[in-house]
């Protein structure tokens, strides 16, 4: 049974990653898996220092949209991180893929924490 697996890519304003991934790692992350979002890796992209990614995997495309829909309309989501979160970002963009769960699983336990440029 294949997996939809959203990569999205964050370029973030000059000098604010570090700042970024703190609160991505200490708010974010800690939220979107209270939502039961399966948060596959995150992490600073290693080919710059403005780089950030956010892979997160669903069992459809229509689960992805009703779990979007459903945690960024949340009040625990606007009351929280979401003005210190938008206040880096210069813009992002989202793929998807529909991937083996073996290649979700890989991607999973491959290095992010201290990939940093």
């Amino acid at each position: 049974m294949s997996r939809f697996v959203e990569i999205r890519s964050y370029t973030l304003k000059p000098g604010t990653r570090e700042e970024f991934d703190r609160i991505a790692s200490q708010q974010a992350i800690p939220m979107l898996r209270r939502w039961a979002v399966d948060v596959v890796t995150h992490g600073p992209s290693p080919h710059d220092d403005d780089s950030y990614y956010l892979i997160r995997a669903y069992a459809s495309l229509a689960d992805r949209q009703q779990s979007q829909d459903a945690f960024y309309g949340s009040q625990e989501w606007k009351d929280g991180p979401r003005a210190a979160i938008l206040a880096l970002i210069e813009n992002f963009t989202s793929i998807v893929l529909e991937l083996e769960p073996t290649t979700v699983e890989a991607l999973r336990v491959a290095p992010s924490r201290g990939a940093s440029a």
